[in-house]
């Protein structure tokens, strides 16, 4: 295990192989080669390449006769299964556009981002609580793919709509980022030559598939490896090592709760796994050392962005990595830290990440800004120019990417400024705290105080222990003034936490002061 304090390996991607034209044609390479291997793998069962296809090819037939024509939104509210595979695969054969929408999600939400997408389609699941028009539950969803409908073949342009990916909204209402076949397939061509992978690839995921940036790293990545993906139900670390084991996973996605979970539980059987990611929100160095620690596998931290789509750096394979970092830029981007001036800062200076696509290399040109943002029944392109990513942090010379918070996040206290995140990464260093998040709370004089929310091991926490942990590592004015102890952190479904929540869960400022 290397922390790669002395020294930076330096490690060019894998060649490039060509980039499939549209996700319609994503499958052909394994169709070719090995119709009859595992293209998918979930809890009601597995298909083939070939099989995969013949669902896909009916889904297709099965939206087509609902009247979805090229251009019009599906949205899906549907289990961790086969089923939303297929139909994923369907949608964008006839040139619809994707759209996913989280089981989680309360009836609000849930109508919100229908609303924001306005789909002619919604598949439903049994936790769908929508009731609109264009709804198919599942038995009527059955039904029609087993009537074989044929769809006539659609031919998509590369940079056409195919889906739409929410952003977290953790300052607001989301907005529906709308991203083109060719980025949709980018990441998982980008991911595939870095890590070396081929058909011996068995990918796991338990996030859930209503998230764009999901079917991208699962079923989109493995086709172009000739792999299987692995389409998990389970999130629970018990459930999720009865996963990797049974199903002999050997790249497993997942947020830094579930490494934690896991962490704590060295006896758990992850014997067929070969890389872990960790992605969805800040991974304390800490937690790497004590996963690598329970089960000898390093995680690769990620750092990705709606966006992009999805992953924009990522630790290399093996256990290299930097503390603090979030991996290396992959080789299809470009990002540097930007002034305030929207002026390009120097490799290694702290400013505002923002993307581009490479402009040298193997890679050069391959990557192209998102279409725009869907709005009011059409797309409404981005400003020109580099992709600002609102997070502040720096890249340095050797591609390693460092995200010190998120850039509308940051607490003014007193005109000095103060990143939670920086303070939460040594909040998660003390044995003690499970789990961090700092936020600022209104003051006449200072403008905004420090305030921490903190989550136990085990035993309650004492604030005085912890602002003195602080003290040690952070600056005075850093260090938080307000503790409250929660039982757990809000978090969304990619297990970032809720930042808009947070203020609502502090105590109040006087009775809080001195005590956790």
């Amino acid at each position: 295990m290397s922390e790669m304090e002395n020294e930076v390996s330096a490690r060019g991607p894998g060649p490039r192989a060509p980039l499939p034209r549209t996700v319609a044609r994503v499958l052909d390479a394994a169709l070719a080669s090995r119709p009859h291997a595992a293209a998918v793998e979930a809890a009601s069962g597995t298909w083939s390449y070939a099989e995969l296809d013949d669902r896909a090819r009916r889904a297709a037939g099965a939206l087509w006769s609902l009247g979805v024509r090229p251009g019009d939104r599906v949205a899906a509210c549907l289990p961790n299964d086969l089923d939303i595979v297929a139909a994923f695969h369907g949608a964008q054969r006839i040139g619809a556009v994707w759209a996913g929408v989280g089981e989680a999600l309360s009836a609000g939400e849930q109508q919100g981002l229908h609303d924001l997408c306005e789909p002619a389609v919604v598949l439903a699941g049994p936790r769908c609580l929508l009731d609109v028009p264009g709804r198919v539950d599942t038995g009527r969803w059955t039904e029609l793919v087993s009537r074989d409908e044929t769809a006539p073949r659609i031919d998509t342009d590369p940079d056409a709509p195919a889906g739409i990916a929410f952003t977290s909204g953790t300052s607001g209402r989301p907005k529906a980022v709308v991203h083109s076949q060719r980025n949709l397939l980018l990441p998982g061509a980008a991911l595939v030559a870095d890590r070396g992978w081929g058909p011996e690839l068995r990918k796991g995921d338990s996030f859930p598939l209503t998230i764009l940036n999901l079917m991208v790293l699962s079923t989109l990545l493995t086709a172009q490896a000739g792999g299987c993906s692995v389409v998990m139900d389970r999130r629970d670390a018990g459930g999720v090592a009865d996963w990797i084991s049974a199903r002999r996973v050997t790249v497993w996605n997942g947020a830094p709760a579930q490494l934690y979970d896991l962490a704590r539980r060295p006896g758990l059987d992850l014997g067929p796994l070969r890389e872990v990611w960790s992605g969805g929100g800040d991974t304390p160095d800490a937690l790497r050392r004590e996963f690598a620690e329970a089960h000898g596998l390093v995680p690769r931290t990620t750092y990705g962005l709606t966006e992009a789509p999805t992953v924009v750096s990522i630790d290399p394979p093996g256990d290299a990595w930097l503390p603090g970092a979030s991996g290396r830029v992959l080789p299809h981007y470009d990002v540097a830290a930007y002034d305030d001036e929207d002026r390009r800062l120097p490799a290694g200076e702290l400013g505002e990440l923002r993307l581009a696509g490479a402009s040298r290399g193997p890679w050069a040109g391959t990557w192209r800004p998102m279409l725009g943002f869907w709005e009011r029944g059409r797309v409404r392109p981005p400003e020109p120019g580099p992709v600002p990513t609102g997070d502040v942090g720096t890249v340095d010379g050797d591609g390693w990417l460092t995200v010190l918070d998120r850039k509308k996040l940051v607490i003014v206290r007193g005109g000095a400024n103060v990143y939670p995140l920086e303070v939460e990464r040594v909040l998660a260093a003390h044995p003690d705290v499970a789990a961090a998040a700092v936020c600022g709370v209104p003051d006449e004089r200072l403008g905004q105080r420090v305030a921490a929310l903190v989550q136990s091991t085990g035993a309650p926490l004492d604030a005085g222990t912890l602002a003195e942990h602080c003290r040690r590592e952070l600056s005075p004015y850093k260090v938080p003034e307000i503790w409250s102890q929660v039982d757990a952190l809000p978090v969304n479904a990619m297990g970032k936490v809720q930042r808009t929540l947070l203020p609502g869960l502090v105590a109040s400022p006087p009775a809080a002061r001195g005590r956790a």
